[in-house]
């Protein structure tokens, strides 16, 4: 009790506390996140996505880090919006490696309103193959999330990169609010939320405290925060940038997790660059999650054959997800409840019709009780011995 207690969901962090946060010795600041991590999901589970650029470059905004912004010659094509049934083919290679969700990214400032149909049909193609989704496609408006949302949309990617105070240093043809506002409209959706920033441009300490407290104070911790180490593009304002000293990016993951403690850390770009030890140290530090595959949008990342050595040297493994399938006749008198709570009462999930259910095994533990799985042929499927 005493330990929970010591790490309240908290949404009025100072930026002093947090720079306190990550001036703290190098052991306590690991051993706080680690006790922390502990409290809410199993250590040894990493949750792995894979990310699909499926519109690529042509950007009209000038993020001094982003290769995809058309002003600057980095060599990235612009191209047209992929076909839904490519995007399906990609998707399924991903779940046979392993991933359990799959994210797909545009280099859109905005999406146009014609271009959401389409969106919508890779959103439900993907789901119907048991992948959480996720779509990072810039600024939403609000009929637009709705729509995202009900095409079977999981969570929308939609990042602050930065300190607020430090952001018109990055960024000048759209605002911190602009993107704030973004947020709402995704939350206001039902949507879950994945937001995160980049370290590495230049920023101090004091800033990157920025970055963390204005994500902790959030009206809603976002689900997913994914902590991006600058990757240098040659062309991009930001190419021959001083490197952020490894342990500086090991302090922010460990500051991230005890912050937001009951949201997914990701180790997310530049780990191309990053030793298996300094990773290591992130997962150490309270990192539960990552991109699988060898390409982050346009940039490298390790391939799968890397990552699966270093989880068997490291003792991880990646977080289940099981696609259930359930149907009426199988569980009469059931009908859709939430996911907050136990079964009848917001946990059990089954609904009438044919539903895809996709449940987390470490959080369908809270589910009656915890009782132990049971295949969907079983009927419920939820995971509990009380339906």
């Amino acid at each position: 009790m005493q330990i929970v207690s010591a790490f309240p969901v908290r949404h009025d962090w100072s930026r002093s506390e947090v720079e306190d946060l990550l001036a703290l010795p190098l052991p306590d600041l690991l051993y706080r996140a680690a006790t922390a991590h502990r409290l809410h999901f199993d250590p040894c589970e990493v949750q792995v996505s894979t990310l699909l650029s499926v519109k690529t470059g042509g950007c009209p905004e000038d993020c001094s880090y982003c290769p995809q912004a058309a002003r600057y010659h980095t060599g990235v094509e612009a191209s047209k919006l992929m076909e839904v049934e490519d995007v399906v083919a990609k998707a399924r290679q991903a779940k046979a490696a392993g991933a359990s969700r799959f994210c797909m990214g545009a280099a859109w400032r905005s999406p146009k309103d014609r271009d959401i149909p389409k969106v919508a049909a890779m959103i439900r193609e993907v789901k119907a193959l048991g992948l959480e989704t996720c779509a990072t496609m810039g600024m939403l408006s609000g009929g637009q999330a709705v729509a995202l949302k009900e095409a079977g949309l999981d969570y929308y990617n939609h990042n602050l990169d930065t300190d607020p105070e430090f952001y018109g240093d990055i960024i000048h043809t759209r605002e911190v609010q602009d993107r704030l506002d973004t947020l709402t409209q995704v939350r206001d959706a039902g949507l879950k939320t994945c937001c995160g920033g980049i370290v590495g441009m230049g920023e101090s300490r004091r800033q990157r405290a920025g970055l963390l407290m204005t994500l902790a104070n959030l009206p809603a911790h976002p689900d997913s925060v994914p902590i991006n180490r600058l990757v240098q593009v040659e062309g991009t304002p930001l190419h021959g940038t001083v490197a952020l000293d490894p342990f500086e990016f090991v302090r922010t993951i460990a500051a991230a997790r005890i912050m937001m403690p009951r949201s997914m850390v990701r180790l997310s770009a530049g780990r191309a660059e990053m030793s298996d030890e300094l990773q290591a140290l992130c997962f150490s530090a309270g990192a539960n999650s990552i991109f699988y595959g060898e390409k982050l949008l346009t940039t490298g990342n390790p391939d799968t054959e890397r990552d699966n050595a270093l989880f068997e040297r490291l003792g991880l493994r990646a977080m289940v997800v099981e696609e259930v399938k359930t149907a009426l006749n199988d569980v009469p008198g059931l009908t859709l409840v939430g996911n907050d709570g136990g079964c009848g009462s917001g946990g059990c999930g089954c609904s009438g019709g044919v539903v895809n259910l996709t449940i987390v095994k470490e959080q369908a533990a809270g589910c009656c009780g915890g009782a132990s799985q049971r295949a969907p042929e079983d009927g419920c499927g939820c995971g509990c011995s009380g339906c």
